[in-house]
Order: C-alpha cells, then structure tokens, then sequence
C-alpha cells in the first residue's frame, strides 16, 4: 500500500491529508464503539456535572499514550509487535496474542452493537441486523483499494455521529457553565472511570490502530513527526469532542432528574431527547460507532500478525474478513460471551502500559530509533501514563478474576 509520494524539491515524504485524517478517525471511530456510548452515559448519571473533570483527564492521558506510540511506530519504521520482539524476544508474539484476543472478544460486543444499532434505526432483528452490518464491513475489504475506503467510511461514520450528537446535547440544554466549572473544580472524583475511559480510548488494539494505518500507507522516518502529531492530536480530538457532545446530552436529560433506564440508559437518553425520533438517532449512532469499530478491531488485530508469516501480509484482506466472519459467527451462534468479555476487558487496560512501557525502552535504543532522541517532554508524560494505568489495571484485574469462577 504505497501511498506517500517523494517530494521532487526537498526529497521528504509526502502523503495525502485522507491519509492523515483517516488515521486519526480510524484510531477515534475504533474507540467510539458500543461501550463508548454505554461508559459515558452511565458515569454522567453518576458524576453529573463532575464528569467533564474524568474526560479532561482521560483526554490528557490520551494524548500523550498515542503521540508517544504513533511517533515511536513510524520513526521507527516498525510495527509494535516488530519493536517489542527486538527490545525483548517473544514480547511481539506474546503482545500480538493479547490484541487479537482482545480484538476478538471486543469484536463480537461490536457486531452486537451494530445489530442492536440497526433494531433501533429501522427495526430490523438484531441478528439480522448483524449480519448485514458484517456483510458491510467485508464488502470495504473486497475493494481493491480497500485502505481508501477505510478511510473515507471512518471519516463520513465520524462526521456523522458528531453532528447528531452535537444536535441532541444542543436538545436537551445542559447546565453547560457548571460543566465547565466542574471540569476544573469537581464535586467528586472517580478513578475508575478514569482508567475506565482511557483503556477504552487508547487501550488493546486502538492504541497501534492509528500508527500502524500510517505505516501501512508509507509515512516513515523523522521527516514524519509533524505529520504524526497532527494526526494522533486529531484522532483524540474527535474522540474528546464526541465524548463531551454526549456528556452534555446525558447531564442535559439527569439534571432535570430524569431517571435513565437501566437496560439501556445511552438509548433512554435520545428518547427523553428527541420522543420516539431519538430512538432512530440512537439507532443510525450506534451503528456507525458499531460498525467502524468492527473496521477498526479487525484491521488493526491482523496488522499485529500479519509480519509474522508472508501469507498472512499476501492475504492480508482475506485474513480480515475472516476474522469479521469469525466474530459474526460467534455472536449469532453463541451469543454475546460476557464472562470472555469480562475477563479481556481486564487484560485490555494492562496493554496499554505493557505496550507503551515497551515503546519508550525501544525509543532509547539506536538499533531501533537510529540517531532519533525522543523528547523529555513525551518521555516523562509516557512513563507516568505507564505507571498509573499498569497499577489501576492490575487491580482491576485482581477484582475481576474471581468473577469468572462464581
């Protein structure tokens, strides 16, 4: 997939503002999925106007968790799996296995989404829904230029989501001055939503999505770097501005002391919104967020093994399908697997701090970085984001092991 250029006069790289922006939606659209929808609904509803102090932080350690790890991969000029292999041996295979179990236990809650997703837009069956909503998925990596593709159903997909859920927090006419007020000053404070909110931004598989899309369309090498912070700024900035549209939506509807049903407080919130329309915006949002999670998910858990054998990088969107396939099957046979999704919800926040703790080692080493001396300035942020998210992961972990054996 060659898509930078050589620029005649100065002989850097060139590549193309689609591929930029859609490194930066695919890397927001993957973390904007049905669990995005549902986590900040339910800590608005807890925190109340508090929250907005959660997402400033959330987005703080976001950043500088995707600038450290896009501007590593690309310098570099490997993938993390290849990085973490070459800083300690079997530390790629053991990463890309995390990933793509991961991936793969996430990607059927999205193919559940994006069913669920449709039942509400146009009120399909739920399994139906999922199916076709798989089926769209696979069609993008039958196109033979299906990076592109990608790229531009990221982009419109995001688009989209923001400005309707722009219009319905505009709707429910938040107490907007005590959400700033409360950004910075809050009235409780809640870490486990902290952590929550940052290992499903930047957490499994979506902290490599963006890095790895702009190493796959050629962008490499120091000459890079501006290129990288645009785009790993902007993916987080899509992914704050949604995540603060639906914080105002949902404070908007509680502070009128509305209480949000239970079994799906994201969709409550749309209906006392918009009536019985908001159901159809909860349902085209949903499947956006769905299905460009179920995009994301798979490109960038077979971009983890892909270098492990040249088959796999020959048919590398064969291999992609299949794993879409694969994650349908289960959903439509089997059901959504809780007590699997419980166990890698876990896991998925410890590859944060294992992944970006192993990039900042390797962003040392000249044998990986060449002459490049990566900065103070994202090395300290990096080593912080590692030490927080390793010891709040880790106990997350140790809580919810028991409960797979109730």
């Amino acid at each position: 997939m060659k898509e930078v250029k050589l620029n005649n006069k100065t002989g850097k790289a060139k590549v193309s503002r689609s591929v930029l922006l859609g490194a930066a939606f695919l890397m927001a659209t993957s973390s904007i999925g049905p669990g995005f929808l549902t986590q900040t609904t339910v800590f608005t509803e807890q925190l109340l106007a508090s929250f907005g102090f959660v997402i400033l932080m959330s987005l703080l350690l976001d950043v500088f968790a995707q600038m450290n790890v896009w501007r590593i991969i690309v310098v570099s000029g490997l993938r993390g799996q290849e990085i973490a292999n070459k800083v300690l041996p079997g530390l790629g295979i053991f990463l890309a296995i995390l990933i793509v179990i991961g991936g793969l236990a996430f990607n059927i809650g999205n193919v559940a989404g994006a069913g669920l997703g449709l039942n509400a837009m146009l009120g399909l069956n739920t399994t139906t829904g999922a199916i076709l909503s798989a089926i769209f998925a696979i069609i993008i990596f039958l196109f033979k230029e299906a990076s592109k593709v990608m790229d531009r159903a990221a982009q419109i997909a995001g688009g989209v989501m923001i400005l309707l859920m722009m219009y319905v927090a505009i709707s429910t006419a938040p107490p907007v001055g005590e959400a700033i007020a409360r950004t910075f000053v809050p009235s409780e404070i809640s870490i486990f939503a902290i952590v929550t909110l940052v290992g499903g931004t930047v957490g499994g598989y979506i902290t490599f999505a963006g890095g790895h899309r702009l190493l796959d369309a050629g962008l490499k090498g120091t000459a890079s770097i501006p290129e990288v912070n645009k785009s790993s700024i902007t993916g987080i900035a899509v992914t704050g501005i949604m995540r603060i549209a639906l914080f105002l939506a949902v404070l908007g509807v509680v502070s009128q002391g509305i209480k949000l049903d239970p079994n799906n407080p994201a969709a409550s919130v749309f209906h006392h919104a918009l009536g019985n329309a908001g159901y159809r915006v909860f349902g085209v949002i949903m499947w956006a967020a769905a299905v460009t999670s179920i995009i994301g998910a798979a490109y960038t858990s077979v971009s983890f093994i892909k270098t492990f054998h040249k088959n796999i990088a020959k048919y590398e969107n064969w291999v992609i399908i299949s794993f879409i396939v694969v994650s349908t099957l289960v959903f439509v046979t089997v059901g959504k697997p809780v007590t699997i999704l419980l166990l890698v919800g876990a896991l998925n926040g410890i590859i944060l701090p294992i992944a970006l703790g192993t990039l900042l080692i390797a962003a040392q080493k000249k044998t990986i970085m060449g002459e490049y001396k990566h900065p103070l300035w994202l090395t300290i942020p990096g080593i912080l984001v590692v030490v927080v998210m390793g010891v709040l992961s880790v106990m997350t972990l140790i809580e919810q092991i028991p409960l797979l054996f109730k």
